[in-house]
């Protein structure tokens, strides 16, 4: 397999300081291309006749260019489909062999005329952020570079294939189907996706320089010592000379310089005094801009560090609990309200916001990357990122052709274009998957960033003492996978008993089978199993579930209200187990499903694109993720009437500051409310207290809900628990 992939760091559009001659040139191809469709073995099309966005997903070309069939539910039966903790290999081999969706001989080719100048130029860079699948360069008919990568940019210098007399040229971007990549590279695999669009689906630009350029550099800050280490990758084509360059560093809004200077070697320090911190509560930037003479390259950083220590993660030295979510950005590109909302940045940043609403700091790209802009977003408003490779074999995955040296030369691409993010914290490698592959191609690639962040190996043992685990403990999936055998199932105590209150629950996560317990800090980052699709129906996760529990649950809102209490809940109990480094629910943003083919998880909109949650998911599970946050540890769901009941009422502060505050515990029946008591109560930072209080039971029999209360910032936060009295 022959590979042409040149690496350059992505130059982000800011202004040029004004010391510095600005010599590169930045000109965008973001907008209107001519799309045409071929079959594999053909040749560039003679003819274009649709019109495609860029960036976006082939399926976006009007007039359009394909036609999705339409299903049934008895024509696609995807009942026995990979779940979050089983994958079924049988399922995904169902999906891929209807040829009509996406699998097949299909190959998308993408054409624009461009008229440039680039006399003065003695490199011009094609640079593809991302593209799938399989992504090849023509220019002025000729084959230029190509790049099988699907996650990580593609860099062709176009420079000698373009026209010497005439001003304009022709560039065509080829991407293909999925099907038709080897298994020596990483596809995306989603046991749980059906369409899997090709597309250029991020930025494409031409970047004009001069012949000594900067290709990469990396910048690693080093918080104790204010002051951060810059290493720069010097490209020269044609200078011998040795390597001469000019600094400058500035804050990134009031653009003060705090930095200037000239260095002749390619790795060197720069103070920063008085450097200020990046967090997600001050997400605090500042830009570096170099110059070679002939090249200048700006990028964007932030003072911090992020580690392990025994079971806890240290933001800027300092214990940190991320409580967040899930993106599942590919799944989302199979949503039928889409359209090009993951390319409106206005409504990314939106979605950014809405999540800061919900008390998230922090979330999982699952399963595919966002677009660049994302990330940069994610800097400005402040979040933590689990950056996940997407690989996904499952519990008993194979690596199939690939091996850890191809591996790691996809890590490596990919980590080259994140590593000065300061929002992407954790290396990912993969997901829910087991095998050796990926440990050793994390170990190949680790010291590569040298700001050693923290590396997640899914489901696999951590690849050094020093990473992360994570774990998705879905406590509904055992009963799901009896009620789909079609097995009894009782619970004496009630199902929330069964739920929250075992011991082998509390105590700690179900990992895979092979991965031993360890001091490894862990990532709670899938849970729940109660999917409702945005209009209130069940998924095909979700059918027995709420037929054979929730049989009261018989309208939309009755089992989103469901849902939403019990999601809550559990981010409650996990919370306060402390067992866990992060909590991220599962999911987000994902697709919706209802109509076939039906889906099998969703997200938790009513109105995705005006970024409305559904009102019962905003009210339990935002208040379960508040910093400060509070338990009624209680999960009777029948009670006696007249007896004295022990109520432990857990506080969780996730912050920095003692918090003092009073608990008001009411008590409800149908007709009135009774205050029971109210409760002072004091808080460290990063701990939990219990107070346990006694509840005297009404002799009336009923429906009661139990509520604990507390004023966090304003704001009321609240534990509900609901029981009968018999």
């Amino acid at each position: 397999m022959k590979k042409i992939i040149i690496v350059f760091l992505i130059l982000l559009p800011f202004s040029n300081f004004t010391f510095l001659a600005a010599q590169r040139k930045e000109i965008s191809l973001n907008g209107i291309w001519q799309i045409a469709k071929t079959n594999i073995k053909s040749d560039i099309p003679n003819e274009f006749k649709s019109n495609v966005i860029v960036p976006g997903l082939v399926d976006m070309a009007i007039p359009a260019i394909d036609t999705l069939p339409t299903f049934s539910d008895k024509k696609l039966d995807l009942t026995v489909a990979a779940t979050s903790s089983v994958s079924n290999a049988k399922s995904l081999e169902k999906i891929e062999t209807n040829e009509s969706w996406y699998y097949n001989d299909a190959v998308y080719w993408y054409k624009k005329k461009i008229s440039i100048n680039v006399k003065n130029s003695d490199v011009v860079i094609l640079k593809i952020n991302k593209a799938m699948y399989h992504t090849r360069v023509f220019v002025n008919g000729k084959m230029a570079g190509e790049n099988y990568y699907n996650f990580s940019p593609t860099y062709v210098n176009i420079k000698p294939f373009l026209n010497k007399k005439s001003a304009e040229n022709e560039i065509i971007i080829s991407v293909g189907c999925r099907n038709n990549l080897p298994n020596t590279i990483v596809r995306g695999d989603d046991f749980e996706k059906f369409y899997f669009v090709p597309g250029i689906y991020d930025d494409v630009k031409l970047i004009l320089t001069g012949s000594s350029f900067i290709s990469n550099v990396q910048i690693v800050p080093d918080i104790v010592n204010k002051q951060v280490r810059v290493v720069a990758l010097i490209n020269k084509s044609k200078e011998k000379t040795p390597t001469k360059l000019i600094y400058s560093v500035r804050e990134s809004i009031s653009k003060k310089v705090v930095a200037t200077g000239t260095k002749n070697v390619v790795d060197f320090k720069i103070d920063i005094p008085d450097c200020k911190l990046w967090s997600p509560e001050t997400p605090f930037l500042y830009d570096l801009e170099l110059s070679t003479g002939t090249d200048n390259l700006v990028t964007r950083f932030g003072m911090r560090s992020f580690i392990t220590s025994t079971g806890k993660v240290l933001l800027n030295g300092k214990p940190y609990y991320l409580r967040g979510t899930n993106i599942c950005l590919f799944r989302f590109f199979e949503d039928s309200e889409r359209g090009n909302l993951p390319w409106d940045y206005k409504w990314v940043t939106d979605l950014h916001k809405s999540f800061k609403d919900m008390h998230w700091n922090s979330y999982r790209p699952t399963l595919g990357f966002p677009p660049e802009r994302w990330y940069e977003i994610a800097d400005s408003l402040g979040f933590l990122i689990q950056d996940e490779y997407p690989i996904w074999k499952g519990h008993k995955g194979k690596s199939d052709g690939l091996t850890s040296d191809l591996l790691a030369n996809e890590f490596s691409s990919w980590m080259k274009e994140r590593w000065n993010h300061p929002s992407v914290v954790i290396w990912d490698a993969q997901n829910e998957s087991v095998y050796d592959s990926t440990a050793i191609a994390i170990n190949k690639v680790r010291t590569l960033d040298l700001s050693n962040r923290p590396w997640d190996n899914g489901w696999a043992s951590p690849a050094s003492q020093s990473d992360v685990m994570e774990t998705h403990p879905y406590l509904l999936y055992p009963t799901y996978a009896k009620l789909k055998e079609g097995k009894n199932i009782d619970f004496p105590n009630g199902l929330l008993n069964y739920l929250f209150k075992e011991e082998k629950n509390a105590s700690g996560p179900n990992f895979a089978s092979n991965k031993p317990r360890t001091n490894n800090p862990i990532i709670n980052n899938e849970y729940g199993w109660l999917w409702l699709n945005r209009d209130g129906s069940t998924t095909v996760l979700t059918d027995v579930i709420y037929k054979n529990l929730f049989p009261e649950a018989n309208t939309p809102q009755k089992r989103l209200e469901v849902f939403a209490k019990i999601l809550g809940m559990e981010t409650e109990f996990w919370r306060s187990s402390r067992k866990f480094a992060g909590l991220m629910n599962f999911c987000a943003l994902t697709y919706s499903h209802p109509k076939p083919p039906r889906g099998l998880t969703c997200d938790n909109f009513q109105d995705v694109k005006n970024l409305k949650y559904e009102p019962y998911f905003y009210q339990y599970v935002r208040q379960a993720f508040s910093p400060v946050g509070i338990m009624i540890n209680f999960w009777d769901e029948k009670v006696i009437a007249g007896a004295e009941l022990k109520i432990p009422i857990n506080i969780i502060n996730d912050t920095y500051n003692d918090w003092n505050g009073v608990i008001k515990l009411s008590l409800f029946n149908l007709e009135n409310k009774s205050v029971i008591q109210s409760i002072n109560a004091n808080v460290k930072s990063l701990s939990k207290e219990v107070d346990i209080t006694t509840l005297k039971i009404p002799n009336l029999k009923g429906k009661y809900k139990l509520e604990a209360e507390i004023v966090v910032d304003a704001e009321f936060v609240k534990s509900i628990r609901e029981f009968v009295v018999e």
